[in-house]
């Protein structure tokens, strides 16, 4: 419920502070006294778009605050949100909107936490409801017929709407990756090839070890020279072991060396370190000759394996060419390309098994489609009953209505289109509502809608009306002060409006009315040198004053003054006979509430 409304500096309306009540809070005033300002300033509050019209002249800020109490599921729910409540269960809106410099900015706030606009947008539609005449043109709309029709239908159907929001989004899914198999199809294939004769080509040189192609050069080279590592290990053979030419081999040189030192460790034993030395090299030398003998023993010529090492060098060299370029890079790629064929042939699904899931995955969107087909069907047979109930007594005993659903093709709302037909008059056949309704027609429709709605629902928000009630009068008139009133006992409902029979049936009387003050202006001059204008309530040291509009709203609280007012709006003018009806309509409105 709002509590209270702060505005300050708000398009007409210099500073006003409203508090409501509970039951039927009315606003009436002359055509363009400002009235829908105020019911502006609550849509801004709750994150409505703002331009720069909504500043006062001569200001640069606004700001608009709204009160609420709430109850606990909402509660509740800011919770969820970590906001926290500033006393039990009050709840502060606020929207600052500032221009500087020709920059337009806003900021929105809930007990003093910067919200986002998605978080207001939620918030809002928890805290009230507006409908106005405007309103037709987007209740003409089929997609906002079944959305009021599916909002009608409860939670059990909004709940069915999710579940089919989710089919189709999976099948939607299924369907893009089908569409995506078929169309790299042939890629694919294309990619399959090139894939399998890189493979073949490589799996036919037989790459094991990265180090192949350096173990072949050595070998080529050995092979090449065979006959010289012959005479170089025959030559190193002689040098160590056993010299044909008669100078001594360097075992020969050893083993005098030794026996020398053999002598002369008798004589003095702290050479038998060098003895051991020369011993060592000794045998060193003789296992070095040996070996190399047998090396060169071991050594021949052997052209056909010189030709296969060759060979296969040459085509690794030519495979390192094309993949590499080094033989490590080559088998690195050959393992990239296996993994890739993998992937193309044996992973994923195939072509068939995606046809299969988005066969199924339309099959359970179809399912679901038709149980939210069937929700809606009910909820349209109950509404249709209950919206013609909630019209006759507006002047339209003879009034029809229909939901039409027609099948379409599955969307994420459902698979089919909702149309609400309407016949106001007898005789006439039932025709779309875009076609039919009068505004007269339409106010009394919004009206209607929004106390069908209202029975469906508990959470005793705050109902706004502006100008529900325009081209309509007398009977009609009543009829929809009865039902303002009515919704009252279960909402908060705030009204604009003309008729002195509604004004007649509120619990809390406004009137709203502009008036033309002589404001003192302050000129400063600013940084840039410009003459700046700055509305100031203190009086300053250089002024001027100038005549200024502005929006005054005055709290009904005493029978004389509702009378009068009342009495205005029956006959523009407060004459005894004026003052007289409005007094019957007082005494009517009061005879309405105590039944």
């Amino acid at each position: 419920m709002l509590q209270s409304l702060r505005i300050h500096n708000f398009a007409l309306i210099d500073k006003l502070e409203l508090e409501f009540a509970a039951g039927l809070n009315v606003l009436t005033g002359e055509t363009g006294a400002g009235k829908s300002i105020i019911l502006d300033a609550i849509d801004i509050a709750l994150g409505g778009k703002v331009t720069s019209r909504l500043i006062r002249t001569g200001t640069k800020r606004a700001l608009v605050e709204a009160n609420f109490r709430v109850d606990a599921s909402l509660m509740a729910w800011l919770s969820e949100q970590e906001i926290d409540l500033l006393d039990e269960s009050d709840l502060v809106c606020s929207r600052e909107i500032n221009i500087d410099r020709g920059s337009l900015r806003s900021r929105s706030r809930v007990n003093g936490i910067l919200v986002n606009r998605r978080l207001m947008e939620q918030l809002r539609d928890r805290l009230v409801e507006i409908t106005a005449q405007g309103q037709t043109v987007q209740l003409m709309a089929a997609s906002r017929q079944r959305g009021l029709l599916d909002l009608y239908g409860g939670s059990a159907l909004l709940q069915q709407r999710d579940r089919v929001t989710s089919a189709y989004l999976t099948c939607e899914e299924a369907y893009q990756a089908l569409e995506k198999r078929r169309q790299s199809e042939q890629q694919r294939w294309q990619r399959l090839d090139w894939l399998e004769y890189q493979i073949h080509e490589l799996n036919a040189a037989n790459l094991n070890d990265p180090e192949e192609l350096e173990q072949l050069e050595q070998e080529r080279q050995r092979l090449s020279h065979v006959v010289e590592l012959q005479q170089q290990s025959y030559q190193v053979y002689q040098a160590l072991y056993q010299n044909d030419n008669g100078t001594l081999a360097t075992t020969d040189l050893l083993a005098e060396a030794e026996a020398k030192l053999i002598d002369m460790v008798r004589y003095d034993p702290q050479l038998q370190a060098v003895l051991d030395l020369v011993t060592g090299a000794l045998a060193q030398v003789v296992e070095a000759s040996h070996q190399i003998n047998t090396y060169g023993d071991a050594l021949e010529t052997d052209p056909e394996r010189l030709q296969e090492v060759e060979e296969r060098s040459g085509a690794l060299k030519q495979i390192c060419r094309k993949y590499g370029p080094t033989l490590a890079e080559v088998i690195a790629h050959y393992e990239k390309l296996c993994s890739e064929l993998a992937e193309l042939t044996d992973e994923g699904q195939s072509l068939e098994e995606l046809e299969k899931t988005y066969a199924l995955c339309q099959e359970t969107l179809t399912e679901q489609c038709h149980e939210l087909t069937q929700l809606r069907r009910e909820a349209a047979a109950d509404l249709e009953r209950k919206l013609v109930a909630q019209l006759k007594p507006l002047a339209m005993e003879k009034v029809q209505f229909q939901v039409e659903i027609a099948p379409i093709l599955p969307t994420a709302m459902g698979a089919e289109q909702v149309t609400f037909y309407f016949s106001p008059n007898p005789g006439e056949a039932l025709q779309p509502l875009s076609a039919t309704a009068s505004g007269g027609e339409m106010s009394r429709f919004l009206l209607a809608l929004k106390a069908c709605f209202s029975t469906t629902t508990d959470r005793g928000g705050t109902l706004i009306f502006d100008e529900i009630d325009a081209g309509v009068s007398g009977r009609v008139a009543a009829a929809i002060a009865e039902r303002l009133h009515q919704l009252s006992h279960q909402n908060q409902v705030l009204c604009v409006t003309h008729q002195p029979l509604i004004a007649a049936m509120a619990d809390r009387h406004f009137r709203v009315d502009k008036q033309v003050i002589d404001q003192p202006i302050a000129a400063i001059i600013n940084q840039n040198g410009q003459l700046d204008l700055e509305v100031d309530g203190s009086v300053p040291e250089a002024e001027r004053s100038e005549e200024r509009t502005v929006v005054r709203v005055s709290l009904l609280d005493n029978h004389l003054h509702r009378r009068e007012e009342i009495a205005q709006l029956a006959g523009g003018h407060s004459g005894q006979e004026a003052m007289t009806f409005a007094e019957s309509l007082l005494a009517q409105a009061r005879h309405w509430r105590q039944n």
